[in-house]
């Protein structure tokens, strides 16, 4: 791992702990090992060290998740593993949904960075239903908004109350009537 993607790997733990504000250059530059004017040189800014953090985790999340009609199993039900693991094993929030929350005091753009996340993550999704349910576009897109912002909204809400058992709690009714039934 070069010190670029070093600085990344640091920033996004930092990020998906306590959001943007959760981290300086200066702390970053001590755990990499090198002066803080170095991660100038990779990063001009922290809005740029921002933006490419998002485009980075959006990439590497979709990526995970596969082609949306892959036959390696249920894909929507991929789609909430990635959360459940993250959330549970990883302990760790939705970088972009945390970036998202935080999106009005954001720069602009970390803000495009992030709501690229959310258009991909929809089209993806939307793809998954389609394949999964046999749904027209408009219904699939409309299934594939309310999955993610149950996802997120969930994640928020089991990290805030210390409770990951949230989390399965207010995903339950759509888990049974969407993916362990999906023709419904």
């Amino acid at each position: 791992m070069n010190k670029k993607q070093q600085l990344l790997k640091l920033a996004e733990e930092k990020v998906r702990k306590g959001g943007y504000n959760n981290f300086s250059f200066r702390e970053l530059a001590n755990e990499a090992g090198i002066k803080s004017a170095s991660v100038h040189y990779h990063f001009a800014t922290k809005a740029d060290l921002g933006a490419e953090l998002a485009a980075s985790y959006t990439d590497k999340f979709i990526s995970a998740l596969g082609e949306p009609d892959s036959s390696a199993g249920n894909p929507v039900s991929r789609f909430v593993d990635a959360f459940r693991s993250a959330l549970n094993i990883d302990q760790q929030m939705c970088l972009c949904g945390l970036f998202g929350a935080e999106s009005a005091g954001l720069p602009e753009k970390v803000q495009r960075e992030t709501q690229l996340f959310f258009e991909r993550n929809i089209c993806w999704l939307t793809h998954a239903f389609m394949n999964l349910s046999q749904l027209d576009e408009v219904i699939a897109k409309q299934e594939a908004v309310k999955l993610l912002a149950l996802l997120e909204g969930a994640m928020l809400m089991s990290n805030t109350m210390k409770d990951n058992s949230l989390f399965e709690l207010a995903i339950e009714e759509f888990v049974e009537q969407k993916i362990q039934s999906p023709s419904s």
